[in-house]
């Protein structure tokens, strides 16, 4: 099976997209300049700093001390170290897919144990304060006037996860969170150049990376274009939308606008395929598990769901 998938259906979705890119060629640059702009717009200016301060900060050593402030009440509340509450500071202040670079990074300089990095991974990879209410929430029509439900709909859900995986190990491997007596040893701090250095390079190979998963996955959308062109499906263009938020959900969120709020605030968490994806990209050089991440996903999906169905006739 494995054999038949390699040798006949990758060829085939391949050459499928390239017949598809000829078929359509305006609709394929009109996609592909979109993720680019989103991209531009988007992501770079708000990921590529936090990108590259955060490798400076893990390479010198500095994440305890910056998360010394939050750890009294974070520490306590789920039993993890000052490295940790770093994660989870960065995980939710600086946008996707920042949680889960920052998890590997840390992880792969034995700051984190690999228990400890799979239960970050849970619930500390979601979208950024800035982009939720500086574009979501406007894009979407939704009242600022009620913010604070949407942000427990956003924020709380995944923290209050957090607490249940940390206390029942739900998901996680074996293994243990290490203390402050038995953490693994520090590596010297590099030279503020080195680091510096380094950060630039990696940060630049990361955001470039985001990118281009931005503009393949817009690209995707010529498949279910083609699908509702053939099958001759009139008023398609919500439903395009819909599954352009399963497939990246910046742009699909700028097709959908108003018309379906309900539906993207429940997609919003697993953030669509391209969300996926790059988490994938990010964690790739470690032995960490893409399948568990997205289990948690799919839970917190579930109960956001529950909660905006449940406050669905306050909130619209």
């Amino acid at each position: 099976m494995k054999t038949f998938f390699h040798k006949m259906i990758k060829p085939a979705f391949f050459l499928m997209l390239f017949v598809l890119i000829l078929s359509y060629p305006a609709l394929s640059l009109s996609y592909a300049a979109n993720g680019l702009k989103l991209w531009f717009d988007r992501m770079v200016p708000t990921l590529f700093p936090f990108m590259l301060l955060s490798t400076v900060m893990i390479r010198q050593n500095l994440t305890e001390g910056f998360a010394s402030f939050l750890y009294p009440i974070a520490g306590r509340l789920y039993g993890m170290s000052r490295n940790c509450v770093y994660c989870l500071l960065l995980g939710f202040l600086c946008g996707f897919p920042m949680g889960a670079r920052t998890i590997a990074e840390m992880y792969e300089r034995k700051q984190l144990s690999k228990r400890e990095a799979e239960f970050l991974l849970a619930f500390c990879n979601n979208i950024g304060p800035v982009y939720y209410i500086s574009f979501f929430l406007p894009v979407t029509g939704l009242p600022l006037k009620k913010l604070p439900f949407f942000l427990i709909g956003m924020y709380g859900i995944p923290l209050v996860y957090g607490i249940f995986v940390r206390y029942t190990g739900f998901l996680l491997p074996k293994g243990q969170f290490l203390s402050g007596n038995d953490r693994f040893a520090k590596g010297q701090p590099e030279s503020f150049q080195k680091s510096l250095d380094y950060a630039m390079q990696s940060a630049i190979a990361g955001i470039t990376t985001l990118g281009g998963y931005m503009i393949l996955f817009n690209l995707l959308n010529l498949l279910p274009h083609a699908f509702f062109a053939v099958l001759s499906i009139s008023q398609k263009e919500p439903a395009l939308a819909l599954l352009n938020c399963l497939l990246e959900i910046t742009g699909g969120i700028m097709r959908l606008k108003d018309s379906f709020p309900l539906a993207a605030l429940i997609l919003l968490p697993i953030g669509g395929l391209s969300c996926l994806a790059q988490t994938k990209s990010m964690i790739q050089n470690t032995d960490l598990s893409m399948c568990r991440h997205l289990l948690h996903k799919i839970v917190q999906t579930g109960m956001t769901a529950a909660y905006y169905l449940l406050l669905g006739g306050f909130l619209f």
